[in-house]
């Protein structure tokens, strides 16, 4: 026989779960209602104030949560970077570079997520961009996201070592350089928010141009895959 839950005081259990997914929904519209304000307004005319009424919370509830402006730009930025999937995007990246499968289509995919992600985070790094020009604490911001894409960077490249050997005339140090340029959210800021590419013809651009760089001739001539 199952045994009955002790009972807590006022005869009802704490429901720890139901607790954690009501802050998850909670941090999830403060971060939805930061992102429209900061994008629309601007980091230095927000207000920490004025995020917290839209959301319906108060201020000291996004200062335990958040630690103010930075961390709400922080957050933002790094929801964005897990993507539209169940799974984050890094976690499928890795995932796929993993199998065995020819370098073409590890690059395809890769740029794939790239356009998958880009629309998240590319604005919220413009924003920090140009924001820290006068504030150092997004100077400081700045420099961390960069170091942490360029880290992320050679990584994949790393792991692209594994399904063939790069062209012969490039390290792998400069392997992850040519990943961090061509996933810059500053090219997708010329060419897909400035020049109104579409998602495919970006795709595109960053494909060949991986492949054009990384790989040896041979494969420089391959059909993609995109299965």
């Amino acid at each position: 026989m199952t045994p009955e839950p002790t009972p807590v005081k006022g005869g009802r259990r704490y429901d720890t779960t139901g607790r954690r997914e009501r802050a998850h929904q909670t941090q999830a519209r403060i971060l939805g209602v930061a992102q429209e304000h900061f994008l629309r307004d601007g980091y230095a005319a927000t207000t920490v104030a004025a995020i917290a009424t839209a959301a319906g919370v108060s201020v000291e509830t996004i200062y335990k949560a958040f630690g103010g402006k930075p961390g709400l730009i922080r957050a933002i930025q790094r929801f964005g970077l897990a993507g539209a999937g169940p799974v984050p995007a890094p976690d499928r990246s890795d995932e796929m570079s993993a199998r065995d499968l020819p370098p073409q289509t590890i690059l395809r995919h890769w740029a794939d997520l790239t356009a998958e992600v880009m629309p998240r985070v590319a604005p919220i790094i413009l924003l920090v961009r140009a924001a820290a020009a006068s504030d150092p604490d997004m100077g400081d911001l700045l420099a961390e996201i960069s170091d942490e894409r360029r880290k992320r960077m050679q990584h994949n490249a790393s792991r692209l070592v594994h399904a063939g050997p790069l062209r012969a005339d490039i390290t792998l140090e400069q392997a992850g350089d040519v990943l961090f340029a061509f996933t810059a959210p500053e090219i997708y800021e010329i060419l897909v928010i400035h020049r109104h590419w579409s998602t495919d013809r970006y795709v595109d651009f960053i494909y060949r141009g991986l492949v054009a760089e990384l790989l040896d001739d041979q494969r420089d001539r391959a059909t993609p895959a995109t299965s």
